[in-house]
């Protein structure tokens, strides 16, 4: 390898399960925004330089992905020679009133238009003209770069007072195809040394796959065929107030959100006329170490777990809170060496989207990422909030992402609105189950 010439940095199984997935439309995209105190008062020229400034110490920022030749191994990461931040960074001035629903219009926008692939997988939104004189960044990445706990770590990188690890470096040559091939002879020979824990490793996969104890989720509306569009709504809640009901119930601020988020999805059903009491969710379990920002790509697995929706809302949270305890707590992403070859198999042969458009495993997907407790700002505007989105598919019309920032517990519902046109039943449920949360006592009504 000559000098400034990169290594070959290859996806990895996650990576590889990801981008076998990515079919059709909404992209798997996922976003932060984040509001800021008083923004609009901020330049947005001086916006940009600053993206652009912070985005060279988070190095996938400037690399795209590159598919090698056909026999030289898996896509690998490459510097982008031409990175401008021009291609990754635009100006919006959000429609009155710029309340909470406007400003997720624009994120709805952002998220669901494709991050072409011959360049970094990643955008910002600067958008001002918000209610209250306040302004949001909205940072768009592809699922393949990272997962929801590395994006997150990135994001927070891009605040004041973070460091800035610059790459001399930058751009180094990409890998040429002896190279290459010399890299992937030496992972075939590591695979084939492997081998003899391939025993165990299946044992373990197999073994997360029976957590669960149906084969099918209950049938119900929630599953149904989903189209290109995705409609948002946020609920809040406080997150001390929460932590301290999920702690008295035996639980974690995890289990505080799959709880109100099937509570929530209970009532809808219910509204519906529709009778279920248990529903099948796909949570993601994280294998990261404690430096989530160190490395992005795909560390995190899921988990299908059954979990009561119906019933009072503290009982529902101490049964799901042994049930993520005993059955979860015992997951440590064997399942994916088991699951990834299979979707790509699916997608070499065409059938995953079929697949994905009428899988009936699961009924709902529900992610819970923790956010700094101290409150971040950006060119020092202080960073008010940060709300969660995600574009998840797979035959599910509704789909939860939460976030935990500075005190704040924030909820986000991701819906297909041509198949969830009672939104306002669905929140007005989820908020109700928070405030339950957040008092620690009373009873479910309705």
């Amino acid at each position: 390898m000559t000098a400034n010439t990169a290594s070959v940095e290859r996806m990895g199984t996650g990576d590889l399960m990801t981008l076998a997935s990515d079919l059709g439309v909404p992209p798997m995209q996922i976003a932060g925004i984040l509001v800021l105190d008083g923004g609009s008062g901020l330049d947005p020229t001086t916006v940009r330089k600053t993206v652009a400034e912070r985005a060279r110490g988070i190095r996938r920022f400037r690399q795209r992905l590159v598919h090698a030749p056909i026999g030289l191994g898996r896509p690998y990461w490459s510097d982008d020679a031409g990175f401008a931040i021009e291609n990754h960074f635009r100006h919006v001035v959000c429609a009155r009133p710029g309340d909470d629903d406007a400003l997720l219009a624009v994120a709805t926008d952002a998220v669901t238009a494709r991050l072409p692939r011959d360049r970094p997988l990643w955008a910002v939104t600067f958008v001002t003209g918000l209610a209250g004189g306040h302004a949001a960044l909205v940072y768009v990445v592809h699922h393949v770069l990272t997962d929801g706990i590395g994006g997150l770590a990135a994001l927070a990188r891009m605040a004041d007072g973070m460091p800035v690890d610059d790459d001399p470096a930058f751009p180094r040559r990409a890998p040429g195809r002896a190279q290459l091939f010399t890299d992937m002879v030496r992972d075939r020979a590591d695979a084939v040394r492997a081998l003899r824990h391939l025993p165990g490793r299946i044992v373990g996969g197999l073994r997360e796959l029976r957590l669960r104890e149906r084969s099918a989720a209950p049938r119900s509306s929630l599953n149904r065929p989903t189209g290109p569009r995705r409609r948002f709504a946020v609920a809040r809640a406080d997150q001390k107030a929460v932590r301290a009901t999920a702690r008295a119930h035996g639980g974690m601020l995890n289990d505080a959100v799959l709880t109100a988020s099937t509570g929530a999805l209970h009532r809808l059903l219910r509204a519906r006329g529709e009778r279920v009491n248990d529903l099948v969710v796909s949570m993601p379990v994280s294998t990261r170490g404690r430096d989530a920002g160190a490395h992005l790509g795909n560390h995190a697995f899921s988990v299908p777990i059954d979990l009561p929706a119906a019933g009072e809302t503290l009982d529902r949270l101490a049964t799901t809170s042994w049930l993520t305890r005993h059955r979860v707590g015992k997951a440590r992403g064997a399942s994916g060496m088991l699951v990834s070859p299979v979707f790509r198999l699916l997608a070499r042969l065409r059938l995953l989207q079929w697949f994905v458009d009428h899988q009936t495993v699961l009924s709902t997907s529900i992610t819970y990422l923790r956010g700094p407790v101290t409150r971040l700002s950006f060119l020092e505007a202080p960073i008010r909030d940060v709300i969660p989105i995600s574009t998840v598919k797979g035959n599910m019309t509704v789909s939860f992402v939460a976030l935990s920032y500075g005190g704040t517990l924030t909820v986000t519902a991701v819906t297909d609105p041509e198949q969830v046109d009672d939104l306002p039943v669905l929140m007005d449920a989820l908020r109700a189950e928070l405030a339950v949360l957040e008092n620690g006592e009373g009873r479910e009504r309705g």
